[in-house]
């Protein structure tokens, strides 16, 4: 992945066999693909392959994705870039789609989430150990030390909500899982923000590229915002508040 993306990744995957491991071991899988295209920064649209399979239809084509505030989008198998927020995505808004599964796609999303935001977090430390301040290297400071720490934690948490989801599928747990993610990806990519300074707003470094790619990752199939509010409704109707995960 780290020497291919877009359509020559997607035709790489496909001949290693891609969507026979997408159906005969989708809970190795998918974790591995989606976390490795977020650990590289490169890109794909095999979630369409997640969402396709899901709904019992053959992959290698594309379907309209929900997208944060009731809109859709199609993630195109081309090269031809149409996002705006992220120049390397060639995603395209329509104007609606039909109802499609959430929860594989969800957990799909939460694990490229996940991956992009250790490769912030790796590239934030990276700087702390080289940049020098005052004789000694930034890292040794307690301000950085816990926005990294603090961005350490939200994406273990993450990852263990993933990871228990994906064991045990569960709309509520894969709802939740995909929250988290979307939220350490939002508060890694702030903290790591400032931990750069000036250098992690230039277009000269990677960082911007995995903030936007965090940014589209987490409106896709629900906000962290949205589907927060979204668990609290189920919550709510039910009644009480069910064990996700056994402690």
């Amino acid at each position: 992945m780290t020497d291919a993306s877009g359509a020559k990744l997607d035709a790489s995957l496909s001949e290693l066999g891609w969507l026979d491991m997408l159906d005969e071991i989708p809970g190795t899988a998918i974790p591995l693909v989606f976390r490795l295209l977020g650990e590289t920064g490169a890109q794909a649209p095999v979630l369409n392959d997640v969402v396709l399979r899901a709904a019992g239809q053959p992959g290698g084509t594309t379907v309209p994705l929900p997208y944060a505030g009731g809109s859709w989008v199609v993630w195109e198998r081309t090269d031809i870039v149409t996002s705006a927020l992220d120049e390397e995505l060639p995603l395209r808004r329509v104007t609606a789609g039909e109802p499609v599964p959430t929860d594989a796609a969800r957990r799909a999303l939460g694990w490229w989430l996940v991956g992009t935001s250790r490769a912030m977090l790796s590239l934030a430390r990276r700087h702390t150990l080289d940049r020098v301040q005052f004789g000694r290297p930034i890292a040794s400071f307690q301000a950085v030390r816990h926005r990294l720490a603090e961005a350490l934690v939200a994406i273990e948490g993450a990852e263990a909500s993933l990871q228990a989801a994906t064991e045990q599928p569960d709309e509520l747990a894969t709802l939740l899982a995909k929250a988290a993610a979307g939220q350490a990806a939002l508060t890694t990519a702030r903290h790591c923000q400032q931990v750069l300074g000036g250098i992690g707003f230039t277009a000269e470094h990677q960082l911007h590229r995995h903030v936007k790619r965090a940014l589209v990752l987490d409106g896709l199939f629900g906000s962290a915002r949205e589907l927060t509010r979204e668990a609290g409704g189920m919550l709510r109707d039910k009644g009480f508040a069910p064990r996700l995960v056994q402690l």
